[in-house]
């Protein structure tokens, strides 16, 4: 029997979540935090009240939650469309299955030989998606100081990636790392390609033996040259936006140590458990979940904007722009029906303070506005306590001036004492009026560790889960993707004369591609 799910707004469970959430504003006066695997999760910017949260189980009830999660975390078919697990949760358990354990043990002895020996000064890390934000804001947030061996990331298929990622290095002590769950993916095919007659021109004897696959497909890349030493699992239910827990992180570790990848296992590890013990008005993810519904789909906001401030993690927002957009980007519920409601919003922002002098303007007095996550570290790992207490006090300042705004009254009182004249004053308060009341969620780490960092990925994880059951969606498919690369195969062939234009095309493509096809 196919899965199915009944429309979201067919429900009576939703009307009354909805009706709930309409009438539960933002209470600036009461403080609301959760504690969470050494998160604290503040979520007094958001709408709350008892009743929304006896309407938000009502509602998780009747999208049989329970039952879900627990497929989810016990490695069922979570991702119905393409019958397999999303087992990813499995990876960072303490006491994982034998396999696991295996391929854990390979890859610390891979890294423990390389650094006993000081090999590999240079590590050149080709993925692209899942097999590359994941590991590289954890280099970026570990190794931001710099580190003894030197990582350059490859992604895009532009060749200029690949020209950048390889100029400088010394090719006999440099380490190819290809990420690639079915060991096709054409940007990643294409880089190690490039990578590997860099290699054969550079005089190295044995290329291949600098060459490392991470894979699900061992058949493929063995083929390819890959000796099987160098070859470590991937399982087809691990989503690559979820492979950082996994092999992937080799380069992870070898960039920053295998305990930072074992302390975000951890971390994750402990998340899970909060997300699978927790009652709901406790638990993390599902209360962070809960406000994304409401932001989106009953209040209408387009976007979330994520805030880390903390100069660490600026990967940390396309990690979990990924994560989000390919998760819940879907219009159509698991029975191939339209959903009814809007569901994921697009995911963007910047490092604070840079974001303040950037796009906080428009957070503040734009006629959309958007969501706010606030993500802060409340001890810092550097030797200048003015700079933090600098940062947290933007970030706070900040977060309050969205929750409360300046009433008209406030702002001319201010034009006036500054010696403005009445009627410019009155002018000028107009152009200073913040609305407020503008949602967000303020999320703080004790300190910048793998640990908190581990957890806090999945924390967002978790969450993207729950709004998934909640919407009726697929959260781990990502069909759109996979039509465009359908498309791409046949332009490029067409670009390459190998086969005659298709006389489907739209006007402009066709004209493009008789362009392209002249240089």
């Amino acid at each position: 029997m196919l899965p199915t799910a009944d429309a979201l707004s067919d429900l009576p469970e939703w009307s009354a979540f909805e009706n709930a959430a309409r009438n539960s504003p933002i209470q600036i006066d009461s403080l609301r935090l959760i504690q969470a695997a050494g998160i604290s999760l503040d979520a007094s910017g958001q709408g709350s009240s008892p009743e929304l949260d006896a309407a938000a189980q009502a509602l998780l009830d009747a999208r049989n939650f329970n039952d879900m999660r627990t497929c989810l975390l016990e490695g069922g078919i979570a991702n119905v469309t393409e019958e397999r697990a999303a087992w990813h949760s499995a990876l960072r358990t303490p006491a994982p299955i034998d396999e696991i354990t295996a391929q854990r043990q390979r890859l610390n002895e891979f890294v423990r030989l390389a650094d006993s020996e000081r090999r590999w000064r240079n590590i050149v890390h080709i993925g692209i998606g899942g097999s590359d934000w994941g590991v590289r804001l954890a280099v970026s947030a570990f190794g931001y100081a710099g580190t003894w061996r030197q990582v350059h990331f490859v992604a895009n298929i532009d060749g200029h990636a690949i020209q950048g990622g390889l100029a400088g290095l010394d090719p006999h002590d440099t380490l190819i790392v290809m990420a690639s769950k079915s060991f096709t993916t054409a940007e990643t095919l294409q880089n190690g390609q490039r990578a590997l007659e860099w290699l054969q021109a550079s005089g190295v004897e044995n290329p291949y033996q600098q060459i490392v696959a991470i894979t699900a497909r061992a058949d493929v890349a063995r083929e390819w040259g890959v000796p099987d030493a160098h070859i470590f699992k991937l399982w087809d239910w691990v989503g690559g936006r979820f492979s950082l827990w996994s092999a992937v992180s080799l380069t992870t570790a070898l960039a920053v140590s295998s305990d930072v990848v074992a302390g975000m296992q951890a971390g994750a590890a402990a998340m899970d458990a909060h997300f699978a013990e927790t009652p709901l008005a406790t638990n993390a993810p599902i209360q962070m979940a809960i406000s994304g519904i409401v932001n989106r789909s009953i209040l209408g906001y387009g976007s979330l904007n994520i805030a880390p401030y903390d100069f660490r993690l600026s990967n940390l927002v396309p990690y979990i722009q990924q994560l989000e957009m390919e998760s819940l980007g879907k219009s159509v519920n698991l029975s191939g029906d339209p959903v009814g409601v809007p569901t994921g919003p697009a995911v963007w922002g910047m490092p604070g303070t840079d974001a303040q002098h950037t796009f906080f303007q428009w957070l503040h007095q734009g006629s959309d506005g958007a969501p706010v996550d606030f993500i802060i570290c409340q001890h810092a790992d550097h030797g200048w306590p003015e700079h933090h207490q600098i940062l947290l006090a933007n970030c706070l300042a900040q977060r309050e001036a969205l929750l409360k705004g300046k009433s008209h009254e406030q702002a001319l009182k201010e034009s006036l004492q500054s010696g403005i004249p009445q009627e410019k004053a009155d002018w000028l308060a107009r152009h200073r009026v913040h609305a407020g009341g503008r949602p967000s969620n303020l999320i703080v780490l004790p300190r910048l560790s793998p640990y908190t960092l581990g957890a806090l990925l999945a924390m967002y994880e978790h969450k993207v889960f729950v709004q998934g059951v909640i919407w009726g969606i697929n959260p781990f498919d990502q069909w759109g993707v996979e039509y465009g690369k359908v498309l791409a195969k046949g332009i490029g062939s067409e670009l390459a004369g190998k086969t005659p234009v298709d006389p489907a095309h739209d006007a402009s493509t066709t004209h493009w591609i008789e362009t392209f096809k002249q240089d």
